[in-house]
């Protein structure tokens, strides 16, 4: 009764500064209540302002001529030089298309792997061999590329590879020699990926199962549906969400390939494919001191990267989905 008698015997302003000040007590109520919560964030917060937004203003040396001596903003204004060089470069157009090949092969091969080991461990009953299962897909995501690249290398062996000696002995196929045929090497690579990483990708996919109402698939059992009928009616619809926000999130990464990987598989017989823009910058960027050049690159890359990203995030709203905002 008081509130509803101060809102009709004040004016608009004071019902404004009136709204201002619960709001603010309000905001203060949080504040106070969850400054434990707040001060663990604060490291967080301090990582994303020192290395992910403040490097960007040196964004700027893309538009330079960068030098040393003279420093980001010293050095002088070219404008679009380094784009213009960029968009001329035949090596841009090769590194640009390997990137985008791998990255389709790994979207169109590696994304759905995830979804399915999670659809198929979701159905294991004996909960020491799904721990077990569970534990050998996700321990490669925790080896280095440096070892990890080192075993999958000696699978593929030609002389004493473990996929050769199959195919000799089993098929009569002669050895193949996958990581130096420009052919097989984007194949062996996708593969690679998926061995590391489809393993850690299942967890977001059996917390979002968990999530599902148990009493759908009872109700569909009593209805005579068969497991495949309750898993594409029910399970999957279940978790279109996080599968949603998941390939919004992958579709940023279409123009970004992990260096650690592609440096530790790639060697000179296949940079016809394998040379993609991280190694491009690496070394042009780094160990030829070219920093302009490859600056423009990244931003390039960036750029690309963010429409990407709110393209995909459109069209996931458009079909009903949450997206990510």
């Amino acid at each position: 009764m008081e509130q509803r008698f101060t809102s009709l015997h004040t004016g608009p302003d004071q019902q404004k500064q009136v709204k201002s000040r619960s709001s603010q007590s309000t905001i203060r109520g949080r504040l106070t209540r969850d400054r434990h919560l707040y001060l663990m964030l604060l490291p967080v917060i301090a990582f994303y302002l020192v290395f992910k937004y403040a490097p960007m203003a040196g964004e700027v040396i893309a538009f330079k001529d960068y030098r040393f001596a003279d420093g980001i903003f010293g050095s002088k204004w070219v404008g679009f030089k380094h784009f213009a060089s960029l968009f001329e470069s035949i090596d841009f157009w090769r590194v640009l298309r390997n990137t985008l090949l791998l990255n389709v092969y790994s979207l169109v091969f590696g994304f759905p792997v995830p979804i399915i080991l999670a659809l198929l461990l979701n159905e294991v009953r004996k909960e020491w061999y799904k721990r077990t299962v569970q534990n050998l897909l996700y321990l490669p995501h925790f080896i280095s590329w440096a070892v990890l690249g080192g075993i999958f290398i000696a699978m593929l062996s030609p002389s004493t590879g473990v996929v050769n000696m199959v195919l000799t002995k089993v098929f009569g196929i002669e050895p193949i020699y996958f990581m130096a045929s420009s052919a097989w090497w984007p194949f062996a690579y996708t593969l690679s990926g998926i061995w590391r990483e489809a393993g850690w990708g299942t967890i977001l996919y059996l917390a979002a199962m968990v999530a599902v109402d148990p009493q759908l698939y009872e109700a569909a059992k009593m209805d005579g549906a068969s497991k495949l009928r309750q898993i594409w009616h029910i399970t999957l619809p279940g978790i279109r969400s996080t599968i949603a926000i998941l390939l919004v999130l992958r579709m940023g990464h279409m123009m970004d390939v992990g260096l650690e990987q592609t440096l530790v598989l790639q060697n000179m017989s296949v940079l016809d494919v394998a040379d993609v823009i991280s190694t491009y910058v690496y070394r042009v960027g780094l160990q030829n001191m070219s920093y302009s050049y490859t600056t423009a690159l990244g931003l390039f890359q960036s750029a690309v990267g963010l429409i990407l990203v709110l393209g995909v995030n459109k069209l996931t709203r458009a079909f009903g989905e949450r997206g990510l905002w």
